[in-house]
């Protein structure tokens, strides 16, 4: 799974606090969030902040600036960044759950879902979780991730500090300078290993698809990722699905393609099958 030192060790990104502590918006954005037409939640990978969308939101607002406002929020998970101080949590089905009662209050406007690696996990269980409430996403984009019945387990998370620098250093999600500095790993290490935690032990709870459509992003380059892995989201929704294959994409190639993921935010996301057939 993607993994990275946390940006709490880092500069301070272009963030401010939502009124919920699960939440933080990125800034640039809409002056008033109340006049944004939808509202895009991001969810980060593993041992990843609410800043590591910050070059996203700069994206968005490129594209949004004139007739279509987003609102851009990131979830903050617990045991990171300005949360520090609060317990990790180990189980992704309670990040969902987090994630969940913050935003059932903002769902008087669309929201899009969009995750990252451990992140997607984490927002389509709080999909599941809306959807049970009758509070249907606009759309989920699941980035750089196995399908929810296609997670493999494993045992990073029970890994030495060693063996855990060394899966960070595979996924070539952080600054290897940073990997160097004995006390940046010593905060980071152990965000890391609870969020592989997280994944490791998640299993899929059987239930009904979701009735949001999904879109699948991955690189034809990801060491941890199948394109067949990523094309199973398919089998998670009855409400349209899109497979984007990025050439010459590693498990982040996001960090290079920004714009690109913005224009899946922002455009019409992909219909269902029956609906294309349609007259």
């Amino acid at each position: 799974m993607a993994c990275s030192v946390p940006a709490g060790t880092l500069p301070r990104p272009r963030t401010a606090p939502a009124a919920d502590p699960w939440l933080r918006r990125l800034r640039p954005g809409p002056a008033h969030p109340a006049a944004a037409t939808a509202r895009i939640v991001c969810f980060p990978h593993a041992g990843g902040g609410a800043g590591a969308y910050r070059r996203l939101a700069t994206a968005v607002a490129a594209r949004t600036a004139d007739a279509r406002p987003h609102e851009l929020l990131a979830v903050q998970y617990p045991g990171r960044n300005d949360r520090i101080r609060e317990p990790r949590i180990e189980e992704l089905t309670e990040l969902a759950a987090g994630a969940h009662r913050a935003l059932a209050p903002l769902a008087d406007r669309p929201l899009v879902l969009l995750g990252h690696s451990m992140g997607a996990l984490v927002a389509y269980e709080t999909a599941r979780l809306l959807e049970r409430d009758g509070l249907r996403p606009a759309h989920l984009i699941a980035s750089g991730a196995w399908a929810p019945t296609r997670v493999r387990g494993g045992t990073v998370h029970l890994r030495d500090d060693d063996g855990l620098i060394d899966e960070i250093r595979r996924t070539q999600g952080t600054d290897p300078r940073l990997l160097d500095h004995r006390d940046v790993l010593a905060m980071a290490l152990p965000v890391v290993r609870s969020d592989y935690k997280a994944v490791e032990t998640y299993r899929h709870r059987p239930g009904p698809p979701l009735a949001a459509p999904v879109t699948a992003l991955t690189g034809d380059r990801d060491p941890l990722v199948s394109i067949d892995e990523a094309a199973a989201w398919a089998e998670h929704t009855t409400g349209g699905f899109r497979l984007r294959v990025f050439p010459g994409g590693d498990h982040f190639y996001l960090t290079d393609h920004w714009a690109e993921l913005a224009d899946h935010l922002v455009s019409a996301p992909p219909r269902p099958l029956a609906a294309l057939a349609a007259p």
